[in-house]
């Protein structure tokens, strides 16, 4: 028993210094995180660590105001890489091997120096050999959605004081299973002390899913024919843009470590770059248990490969991309949300309704809504962050942006900030005493109400109700949200001219079989989802 008592101490002693180790080294290169440079493949909580510096003092609602409403759009947690990037890094694990086994002889006829190849590359096993799913919301990314309940119940305490109810407090999700996943760990997080089950007194809550080809709200990616057809046109265009920074640094590490890197090799690298840091800094003590010392190997090597300037510019290509596809470069990318903002403008007015009218029941408090980057992105545009308030008035008359700023010009849209996993926004309306001194009866009604809006948390101003922490509601409506919609889904995303075509009753037939055998099998689907044929959603 003694024996094994100082084992035990030996063990925790050692753990002690190699986590004082690991925090040294934190130490000395903390001018440069490589995790902060993962665009949307970050860590909430690293997210966070980014985000913090440029956090405003927030202006909380004056003492008299109350929070009668919270509409939340979040972003699924952290996830394992899916079945098609699984594939991938099986493929890189192939190439590395061949490259390292056939290292070329220079001109001079001197094999290549041995000392310039980094070791691990000759014996690299992707992490996820053999696995045939993916896609899966991780551990990590269940914590990040409870912690995220925990924090929102005690951010708005008196809005989550009254029996759960799913029409007081309606949770919805997309029905790929990250997302609802998703919403049970935030539920159990926003309600854990409330119910009866088990130690930590959890409760059973719903959780409401639409069908994939009809949710226009938390999927209007997918069902949006417009933004396919862009999407496909827009993508070998991206990928042009992106082919000066993968030739440049494909060159320079084939010049740094003597092996002939392809641009292909530098793009697969530097995803499994992004997952390294992602998934084995996550669970840095069990990893140190299992693996020792070889902990830091492991998480110092895909990164290693690259310098400071190349992580800037390959982070600065993902960003881009998102920039283009997902984000501001083309209406198309947040019009179609406009669903989306109208469920949420309308959730608002129902509030104030059911409070003007002082009905005797209890109004919903609440929509939670889980779904994906495609879904937080184009919301946060239709919201205006990100912009200063000259940029934003393009966005309400649809001219073009410029594209983000290439390193090392510094830039706003960053997708490590925009959508990271858990990322998410939230919009609070507070209900306030109306001012005597107003002479008028709508600046004592309406006048009452105020929407914050929260992104990842952290308030922030809005450009289009003039860069201010608390937003008149009737502004809000009138200057944020109205103009978006003067459009609708249907004209848009050509909705009416598909549900029309001509299509003879074979056809309707075989259309309405492969929907249902869409609905029976979707495990074989959800992995391998391409919009348009191309790349899965995140």
């Amino acid at each position: 028993m003694g024996c094994c008592h100082r084992y035990v101490i030996l063990h925790r002693v050692l753990l002690f210094l190699s986590l004082c180790s690991i925090a040294t080294l934190t130490i000395t290169t903390d001018a440069f995180d490589v995790r902060h440079h993962l665009s949307t493949v970050t860590r909430y909580d690293v997210s966070k660590e980014i985000s913090a510096g440029d956090a405003h003092i927030s202006i909380d609602p004056p003492n008299k105001c109350s929070v009668i409403h919270l509409n939340l759009v979040a972003r699924h947690g952290t996830r394992a890489p899916t079945k098609k990037r699984i594939r991938e890094l099986d493929r890189l694990a192939i190439r590395l091997n061949s490259l390292v086994s056939h290292v070329k002889v220079e001109a001079h006829g001197i094999i290549t120096s041995p000392e310039k190849i980094p070791a691990w590359l000759s014996s690299w096993q992707s992490p996820w050999k053999g696995r045939d799913k993916g896609g899966e919301l991780i551990t990590l990314g269940e914590e990040e959605l409870y912690l995220l309940g925990n924090r929102i119940r005690e951010r708005f305490p008196e809005l989550f004081n009254v029996e759960y109810h799913p029409d007081i407090f309606p949770i919805k999700a997309t029905q790929i299973p990250r997302a609802s996943a998703s919403a049970v760990a935030f539920g159990l997080g926003l309600f854990s002390g409330k119910g009866s089950l088990g130690h930590g007194r959890h409760r059973a809550f719903s959780v409401v899913t639409e069908s994939r080809a009809s949710d226009i709200w938390l999927r209007f990616y997918d069902t949006c024919q417009t933004y396919k057809d862009y999407r496909i046109s827009q993508e070998p265009a991206v990928e042009k843009l992106k082919e000066p920074i993968l030739t440049e640094v494909s060159s320079a590490l084939s010049s740094r470590y003597s092996l002939n890197f392809t641009m292909s090799d530098v793009a697969s690298l530097w995803f499994l770059c992004k997952q390294a840091s992602l998934h084995l800094s996550s669970h840095l003590i069990y990893f140190w248990f299992m693996q020792e010392a070889s902990l830091l190997d492991i998480t110092d090597q895909a990164c290693a490969l690259f310098n400071q300037t190349e992580v800037l510019l390959l982070e600065w290509t993902d960003d881009l991309e998102i920039f283009i596809l997902k984000g501001y470069g083309k209406s198309i990318n947040y019009r179609m949300g406009v669903p989306l903002l109208r469920d949420v403008l309308q959730s608002m007015e129902k509030a104030i309704f059911a409070r003007e009218s002082q009905s005797t029941g209890t109004f919903e408090k609440a929509q939670l809504r889980f779904a994906h980057a495609e879904t937080v992105v184009p919301f946060t545009c239709l919201l205006g962050l990100f912009l200063e308030r000259s940029e934003f008035e393009k966005i309400q008359s649809e001219q073009p942006f410029q594209l983000p700023p290439k390193p090392p010009l510094e830039r706003s849209w960053r997708g490590s900030i925009v959508a990271p996993f858990a990322g998410n926004n939230m919009l609070a309306l507070y209900h306030c005493p109306a001012d005597k001194s107003k002479s008028s009866a709508s600046e004592k009604h309406n006048g009452s109400y105020f929407v914050q809006v929260f992104h990842n948390e952290i308030p922030v101003k809005l450009p289009g109700c003039g860069d201010v922490d608390l937003c008149p509601f009737e502004v809000f409506k009138e200057r944020v949200v109205s103009p978006h919609l003067r459009h609708n889904f249907e004209s848009i995303c050509n909705v009416k001219s598909v549900a029309t075509n001509s299509c003879s009753s074979p056809c309707k037939l075989l259309n309405a079989a492969s929907n249902i055998y869409r609905w029976i099998f979707p495990a074989e689907q959800k992995d391998e989802a391409r919009i348009g044929g191309h790349k899965g959603e995140l």
